[in-house]
């Protein structure tokens, strides 16, 4: 006798995206998508009738809301898994998501014969992320915790600022600002405010600059 299909709620604000997607997975025999949304709210809607094994959720919702999507759908059902399908994500985000409740993510760029794999492993409730991605989470727990002040003290650093207009900026002292510069360089062993950046980017925490 053989198993009921995977099924699969796709949340995505492109309808380009979704459609694809619909007609790349219903090609095969174990995986059935039973519902599409392009809000969070949507999301959180079609789940509750629909109770699908899998979320494939982008996390850059055009509303802003993939986060608390994904923390609504878990408050509402401890056991949902959701993968995040994404364009790549800052580590910082990923790890916003990871604490929502996400299952694992798989970037929109991945062969279709990796995003299957990633759709079976979290409907048997595995974790699935590339290696590199797997690699970039696996450093920044190991290290000490940058702040969420400390994040954007080095974004405005990655940005050119000095002390002075970092502080302006972000209405604290330019006393805070160094204190908060020192800080940084010791948690990423790094000797400057250039090799920061660099470090910053490699881990994901900052994006590069434009």
């Amino acid at each position: 006798m053989s198993q009921d299909p995977i099924t699969v709620l796709i949340v995505d604000d492109h309808f380009v995206v979704r459609s694809g997607l619909v007609t790349a997975l219903e090609l095969e025999a174990d995986i059935r998508v039973v519902a599409e949304a392009e809000s969070g709210q949507e999301a959180l809607q079609a789940y509750q009738t629909h109770r699908p094994r899998v979320v494939l959720m982008d996390l850059q919702l055009a509303e802003g809301k993939s986060i608390t999507a994904m923390a609504a759908i878990r408050s509402f059902d401890q056991q949902a898994r959701i993968l995040v399908f994404s364009n790549f994500s800052r580590i910082d985000e990923l790890e916003s998501a990871l604490e929502a409740g996400a299952s694992g993510y798989i970037p929109k760029s991945a062969p279709r014969e990796d995003l299957l794999a990633a759709l079976r492993m979290a409907a048997g409730n595995g974790r699935y992320f590339p290696p590199d991605i797997a690699r970039r989470l696996n450093e920044a727990r190991r290290g000490p915790t940058v702040t969420t002040r400390e994040r954007e003290v080095l974004t405005q650093i990655a940005a050119g600022l000095a002390n002075k207009e970092i502080a302006a900026k972000l209405n604290i002292s330019e006393f805070t600002v160094k204190r908060h510069v020192g800080q940084i360089l010791d948690k990423m062993d790094v000797n400057d405010r250039a090799q920061a950046v660099v470090e910053a980017i490699r881990r994901g925490l900052v994006e590069v600059p434009k």
